[in-house]
């Protein structure tokens, strides 16, 4: 009677324990880890204004000051693809944010479209193949959602 108490017990334990361990491995956040950021944040952009570009990357920068440490994404669609694009008129406050630790990730699909490579954008950029998705995946990481 007593080991069968002493199995249940440590299934219990084992399954308590499972889902903070699923969670630890789907983020890549390790229990303890004093490095891993407390807010993570996804901007999406997908217009062709260069304004609203560098309203995002002020944003980008509001919200490190207030918070610190925090993971930021930018995911560029459709026209909001020139923002990263090394001719751009923000290729240097990308270049900028990237160096403060700010990822980029261009949709594959939309740089089909406009005929564009990897030549075309700034160095360095992540790249998906579906711009949407890649914020659907940032969000059920639990990043925030912003769309400017």
């Amino acid at each position: 009677m007593h080991r069968r108490f002493l199995a249940m017990f440590g299934l219990i334990a084992l399954l308590l324990a499972a889902p903070a361990a699923l969670l630890a491995a789907d983020t890549g956040v390790r229990a303890g880890s004093k490095a891993a950021a407390k807010h993570r944040v996804v901007f999406q952009v997908n217009e062709d204004d260069s304004r609203k570009w560098n309203t995002i990357l002020a944003n980008i920068n509001n919200v490190q000051e207030e918070l610190g440490k925090v993971e930021i994404a930018v995911v560029a669609i459709g026209p909001g693809l020139g923002m990263i694009k090394a001719d751009a008129l923000t290729a240097n406050g990308v270049q900028d944010a990237m160096a403060a630790g700010v990822r980029f990730v261009a949709c594959r699909n939309t740089m089909e479209s406009q005929h564009l490579t990897k030549d075309d954008m700034i160095d360095g950029i992540a790249y998906a193949r579906a711009g949407y998705v890649e914020v659907m995946r940032l969000q059920k990481l639990g990043y925030a959602y912003i769309r400017p």
